[in-house]
């Protein structure tokens, strides 16, 4: 790898004692961000302890309101999972609750400080994860899904949510089932394009077999989500890196945001959609724009939000026993 540029440190958004992970963050109004994240006691799902909170910014995420508690129930161990808004421009935050019996609830929130649950499901497939929701003209909110165990045999699916009640139901197309862990798209990040066009960055999971260690995956649907092409870019310097993607429609570039883990780096590729519609081998060299901790697991998870010419991506970064919640403004990149 080359050498790791000199960086401003990242914002810290929370590091109370503990397992402070997997953030989201979202902006409301003209000026307002909202960072969601849980906290437990470690890098676990399950742990009953692991609620989920939220804290505001009006100054780019120099500085951070009180915390608010979203959800943190006895009987659960609940996780941020996903983000977005709805049409009405409320923050949208899908909460996943591991428990005697799984569900995936979803809260929403007009000021980031309140939130209110709107829907409570429990789909089969089971989705190990609903990721970030976004509007597609003509069909509604719509999100990614995907189910599994992370485990080697063909048992894996994924697919899209979608609702046209905004938010208060939703109807799940399973786009492929039965697939082994090395051709399973996993937190998959979609953009609405226009004229039907939807693309999506997914992570690809770690297998056994060092031969079908991979890269991400472009999912891209030309027709509203009706039907999908998946393919293998070029992006492979990554490690279970979760990507978060950005479409800016005036310059007509994406932005692919990922954590390398273990490398402790994360990285940008940006690139016009002329270029990779299609042709997902495309992607040029990536820049590094933040550092964090190369401790395994222990960090990644960006997650990220564009305004006013700025990109703000929120991580997370520790050891196994405690880790912060960051923010890095970055500028957004101009053709």
């Amino acid at each position: 790898m080359s050498s790791i540029p000199e960086l401003a440190p990242p914002l810290v958004v929370q590091n109370a004692p503990g397992y402070n992970s997997w953030p989201f963050v979202q902006g409301l109004g003209s000026n307002k961000l909202v960072c969601a994240y849980s906290r437990g006691e470690k890098h676990s799902i399950a742990e009953r302890c692991r609620g989920v909170y939220a804290r505001t910014s009006l100054d780019n995420g120099q500085s951070w309101t009180a915390e608010t508690t979203v959800v943190n129930t006895p009987e659960a161990g609940e996780s941020a999972i996903g983000k977005g808004l709805d049409e009405d421009g409320a923050m949208l935050l899908w909460v996943r609750c591991v428990g005697d019996a799984w569900r995936h609830n979803l809260y929403r929130s007009a000021d980031g400080v309140n939130f209110s649950k709107i829907a409570s499901l429990q789909p089969e497939p089971m989705p190990m994860q609903i990721t970030d929701v976004f509007s597609v003209p003509g069909v509604g909110l719509m999100c990614f899904w995907f189910a599994g165990r992370y485990r080697e045999e063909p048992e894996n699916s994924w697919g899209t949510l979608t609702s046209v009640d905004n938010g208060l139901t939703w109807k799940q197309k399973v786009v492929e089932a039965g697939l082994p862990k090395s051709d399973w798209p996993t937190e998959q990040a979609g953009v609405y394009l226009g004229d039907g066009r939807i693309l999506a960055i997914t992570r690809i999971e770690k297998t056994s077999d060092p031969a079908k260690q991979g890269c991400q995956f472009q999912l891209e649907s030309s027709d509203g989500g009706e039907s999908w092409k998946k393919m293998r870019t070029n992006i492979g310097d990554v490690r279970e890196s979760t990507p978060s993607l950005l479409w800016d429609a005036e310059s007509g570039l994406l932005s692919n945001y990922y954590y390398q883990r273990s490398a402790g780096v994360l990285k940008r590729r940006v690139a016009p959609l002329s270029a990779v519609w299609g042709n997902p081998l495309a992607w040029p060299s990536p820049e590094i724009v933040a550092v964090g901790s190369a401790d395994d697991y222990h960090a990644g998870n960006v997650n990220a939000f564009a305004r006013g010419g700025m990109h703000f991506c929120t991580f997370y970064s520790g050891n196994e026993t405690q880790t912060e919640i960051v923010i890095v403004p970055v500028t957004a990149p101009k053709r």
